[in-house]
């Protein structure tokens, strides 16, 4: 099918992908996409998600999505599956459209916005002709975006689905005593280990008498607000931008210093004031 340009307002496009910087991949997505919607504002989010990292994917876009307009377009392709008969899916959810594989990136986004409406994108008269097995970042997922920028409506890309693929490691349990278990889903740039205990979760531990967060053998006792009133080279908590309980070390890395890794599991028991 023909896809002349339109005369539309522009529309942000965000890339998330594991596809670094050194290959041709991303420089790839974005010409199909400029080429099928020369109006389209392509934004960057991160191309440094782990090969082949779909939890580290699904928080870093969970964290971000919602700082862009109402009505962006988020492109996110980490896609171990490729070729396979995994779904392209296309997710409207909080103003927002979502594009990409069908294997659990999209989890968080849809914890978040539980009402978000899910395709299965199989309209292949918008994909690039002939798409290869191993690349539907280009010949899938860019056109697909680039027509819904162009204004092509989501019920034109393909039947609604219930059942998206999901994970539920950002789930977090509550045990007898008030406890909570939960793990760790993220370590940043700058070392500090992001937990799963959400931000709507943590108010006993705001009014604590006292509280012990153990992983591994380590046992933390000391909340911060801020990382500058942490006590230096001590671990400490912190509720972190993303609105998760994180374990830091003032001015080091707490995943090297506590040998912390992803997955790793972790304990909060709060001693109520």
């Amino acid at each position: 099918m023909d896809h002349p340009s339109k005369v539309v307002s522009p529309r942000i496009i965000t890339l998330l992908t594991d596809f670094g910087t050194e290959d041709y991949f991303v420089g790839a997505m974005k010409g199909v996409i400029l080429t099928r919607s020369p109006a389209a504002v392509i934004v960057d989010i991160t191309h440094a998600i782990p090969p082949q990292d779909v939890r580290t994917g699904t928080f870093m876009l969970s964290t971000v999505y919602d700082s862009f307009p109402a009505g962006s377009i988020h492109l996110a392709v980490v896609d171990p599956g490729v070729g396979s008969n995994r779904r392209p899916i296309l997710i409207e959810a909080a103003g927002h459209l979502f594009v990409g594989p069908d294997n659990g990136l999209f989890s968080m986004i849809l914890d978040r916005v539980p009402d978000g409406t899910v395709r299965h994108v199989t309209n292949t008269d918008y994909f690039l002709p002939n798409p290869s097995s191993t690349f539907h970042g280009r010949d899938i997922f860019a056109p697909v975006a680039a027509a819904l920028a162009q204004g092509v409506r989501p019920e034109e890309l393909g039947p609604i689905i219930q059942d998206p693929v999901r994970f539920g490691f950002a789930e977090c349990e509550s045990l007898m005593g008030g406890s909570m278990a939960g793990r760790i889903i993220h370590i940043d740039h700058f070392g500090n280990c992001v937990t799963n205990f959400a931000r709507d979760q943590l108010q006993p531990l705001l009014t604590a008498r006292s509280f012990c967060l153990r992983v591994k053998e380590y046992e933390v006792h000391q909340l911060s607000r801020t990382y500058s009133e942490a006590t230096a080279g001590e671990p400490f908590v912190i509720i972190g931008s993303a609105g998760f309980l994180e374990i830091s070390i003032r001015c080091s890395s707490a995943a090297r210093e506590l040998k912390i890794t992803v997955g790793d599991p972790v304990n909060l028991v709060v001693t109520e004031s």
